[in-house]
């Protein structure tokens, strides 16, 4: 009779099947939020850079493909252009970061209903990193943070 064998694998096998994941979640958090950061304000940044470094083909561009309902061709052109200049300068150096990702996403909302509903992928992945930095915040690598910081050993 062949012996069987009940018994298990040796513990530093299981140990060495779950030590690279476990690499992997002692990544800091900061460094993931600091490129989501840098990511998508960099979408935002050359869409702002393109828009203002041609102003005559940007407003024929809302007036005639972009059709934003309600608000005027150029108001709109003004407010896009301000938003993702302003705002994605602001994720980039991480300050008041839950508060810039909110005319972004409105931006991102509208181009996605009135503007280019096919394009729901790219909205998706944009809307997604956003949402992370409103819930989650700049991370430790970022100006909002050291404000906290200097408030906490302020107070």
């Amino acid at each position: 009779m062949a012996p069987t064998s009940t018994s298990r694998a040796p513990a530093s096998d299981s140990r060495s099947r779950t030590a690279g994941p476990a690499r992997l979640v002692r990544a800091p958090l900061s460094f993931h939020q600091l490129l989501f950061r840098l990511a998508i304000a960099s979408v935002f940044l050359r869409a702002g850079l393109i828009k203002i470094s041609s102003w005559e083909t940007t407003l024929a561009l809302f007036r005639d493909e972009y059709q934003v309902p309600v608000v005027p061709p150029a108001t709109a052109a003004v407010l896009a252009t301000t938003f993702e200049l302003g705002c994605s300068s602001l994720l980039m150096i991480g300050l008041l970061t839950r508060l810039a990702t909110l005319p972004l996403l409105a931006m991102i909302a509208t181009i996605q209903l009135f503007v280019y509903p096919h394009a729901w992928p790219e909205h998706l992945a944009w809307a997604s990193i956003l949402l992370f930095l409103l819930t989650r915040g700049p991370g430790a690598i970022s100006v909002d943070h050291l404000i906290a910081e200097a408030r906490r050993h302020r107070d």
